[in-house]
């Protein structure tokens, strides 16, 4: 099967930058506490359910995985590079990480308990978007969990504008849109975060997390309290 273009030239450019970008993310999220809750609310979500385990797709160097292990998941990690990887495991001898891809996973249907794509889309050319959600959901359990961020797009008309990122081309996504798209492929929106640029974001980006699952896990299915009224 020949590989599509936008997949060899995102492998080729993370290769060559994999040294470099682990060590500008080895302080990990501590500057983004948003982003923190968002994949402390995940991970209650998925341990609450007990689907399964956890793919972070998208791994880089696997600082995520590694939280998300922190954070009482069963997880592991999927990259396109092989750079990222060895960084990864060699960083995190104790997690699994895998070389794969997000288009064609090598998982069975319903595999996992939750997926992780932080800033794993944004190099997905628009009209494939559709057909990594439909992998998404093939792989989820009933149930399961998906956990998105990438840069937002603050345009509902349009889905998708394509910027100049450093180590390929990527798009920054309308989050109402992203969500339509979603729930087409029969993943539902729970809960979406739209924060503002960092003071030190040269390119002044908002920031989304659209948190969404597969089905009706049953967290969502227990009856809410009856609240007691006064006594007279």
């Amino acid at each position: 099967m020949i590989e599509p273009d936008f997949l060899h030239t995102t492998r080729t450019g993370y290769d060559s930058v994999a040294a470099r970008y682990a060590e500008a993310f080895a302080d990990g999220l501590e500057d983004w506490p948003l982003d923190r809750a968002m994949l402390a609310a995940f991970a209650e979500f998925v341990r609450a359910d007990g689907a399964g385990p956890v793919a972070d797709l998208g791994c880089g160097p696997g600082h995520v995985t590694a939280l998300l292990h922190a954070l009482g998941l069963t997880t592991f990690g999927v990259d396109l590079s092989a750079e990222m990887i060895a960084i990864a495991r060699k960083a995190h001898p104790e997690l699994r990480f895998d070389q794969g891809s997000m288009t064609a996973l090598p998982l069975g249907d319903g595999e996992l308990g939750g997926i992780l794509a932080r800033y794993s889309i944004i190099h997905t050319p628009p009209e494939r978007l559709p057909e990594v959600f439909a992998e998404f959901h093939r792989v989820l359990a009933p149930g399961g969990h998906l956990l998105l961020a990438f840069q937002a797009l603050d345009d509902p008309s349009q889905l998708a504008e394509a910027f100049d990122h450093k180590v390929a081309l990527a798009y920054r996504w309308s989050p109402g849109p992203v969500a339509d798209l979603l729930r087409a492929r029969g993943l539902v929106e729970v809960a979406r975060l739209v924060r503002e640029p960092d003071e030190n974001d040269e390119r002044g980006f908002q920031q989304a997390h659209l948190l969404a699952r597969k089905g009706e896990p049953a967290a969502f299915r227990q009856p809410l309290p009856t609240r007691r009224k006064n006594s007279a």
